[in-house]
């Protein structure tokens, strides 16, 4: 074999060997799809009410959240200040229910207003903004694995709800709750403690429920469009939630139509 023929191959097999090398390296260096993390936004619930003033800074401070693309701000208006006098048009028993489940799951010591959750996994006091700025912080910076779940609107005007596989934890299959929340309300009160206050809510939840389980494989879930159209006319969000109450796993939120 002549000399130049010789070199041009061990040119071309040397090259060979370099690509097979860079491919192997990147596919070494790329997590399992089942492991990576998925991005999901905070999710922050403020458990508050019209008849409470001390809620009135926490109800601004969480407006502010509620415009946040990395937030999903949902404001759960308990009924239990109703006796004082002034009867919270956006109170639902549900919101009551779901936050005295949360002082079984955080084990605290009562319920009170304003209160934020973040996540399912921490509270705090809703006007401590910076103490609550903190815990939204504290879980962004979490990178667990965490399923993906992705909300798409139906030709035929019904919301298709789709999660991926993943861990279920402790074995347990995990709650998809569907929320349905209006974008603002702004609302003069005339009785109560915040008698003569002219009061902004913003992200009222409207409609709360069950949408299924996932115990960790890929599922769909379909929303009717008659139902939809009763949800709020804001936005909905679902969470996939451990033990009903427990840690949010991920979650998802979509204007409404």
């Amino acid at each position: 074999m002549r000399p130049r023929y010789t070199h041009l191959l061990l040119v071309l097999a040397l090259l060979a060997a370099l690509v097979a090398d860079s491919a192997g390296a990147a596919e070494s260096e790329s997590p399992p799809a089942l492991a990576a993390a998925h991005p999901a936004p905070v999710v922050v619930e403020l458990f508050t009410s019209q008849g409470c003033s001390s809620c009135v800074r926490a109800d601004a401070y969480f407006g502010a959240l509620a415009k946040r693309p990395d937030v999903i701000a949902l404001g759960f208006h308990v009924d239990y200040w109703n006796y004082i006098g002034w009867n919270d048009p956006f109170a639902k028993p549900w919101a009551t229910e779901r936050q005295r489940e949360y002082q079984d799951s955080l084990k605290t010591r009562f319920v009170y207003t304003p209160q934020v959750v973040v996540d399912g996994a921490a509270e705090v006091v809703g006007s401590d903004d910076e103490k609550c700025d903190a815990l939204i912080d504290a879980a962004k910076a979490k990178a667990a694995p965490r399923p993906t779940l992705a909300l798409h609107w139906r030709a035929d005007g019904a919301l298709a709800v789709d999660v991926g596989t993943g861990d279920s934890p402790a074995g347990q299959p995990a709650t998809l709750w569907l929320v349905g929340y209006d974008s603002a309300h702004t609302t003069q009160v005339l009785q109560g403690e915040n008698e003569g206050r002219t009061v902004t809510d913003y992200h009222p939840v409207r409609s709360y429920s069950q949408l299924g389980k996932w115990a960790g494989w890929s599922t769909e879930f379909i929303v009717p469009a008659a139902q939809v159209t009763t949800l709020g006319n804001g936005g909905i969000a679902v969470l996939l939630q451990e033990h009903g109450t427990g840690p949010i796993l991920t979650a998802a939120q979509i204007a409404q139509r």
